[in-house]
């Protein structure tokens, strides 16, 4: 599949002069940057998605973690103290 694109000139430019001091072609920085922003927005729906499905699985068990002991919890684990999971719960 082949794409055109137009690009603005001094987007072009920086791109030229950016590809030259990594010693790659033009060409060869902008796929490079189109590969790198695709991953970033693969991975990022990725984890929405679990969020997702995280989120539901939490509304049908009526389950969760209270955020004061999730967050208890990090920050006793920030501090290189030993912390004990929080339990999850029914909510109210």
């Amino acid at each position: 599949m082949a794409v055109s694109l137009r690009i603005p000139e001094d987007i072009k430019e920086r791109v030229t002069q950016l590809a030259e001091r990594v010693d790659a072609t033009p060409h060869a920085f902008m796929v490079e940057a189109i590969r790198e922003k695709v991953e970033a927005e693969e991975a990022r729906l990725a984890f929405l998605g679990e969020a997702e499905a995280r989120l539901a699985r939490m509304k049908a068990s009526g389950l969760g973690i209270p955020a004061e002991d999730a967050f208890g919890y990090l920050e006793q684990r920030a501090r290189g103290e030993p912390a004990r999971k929080p339990r999850a719960r029914k909510r109210s």
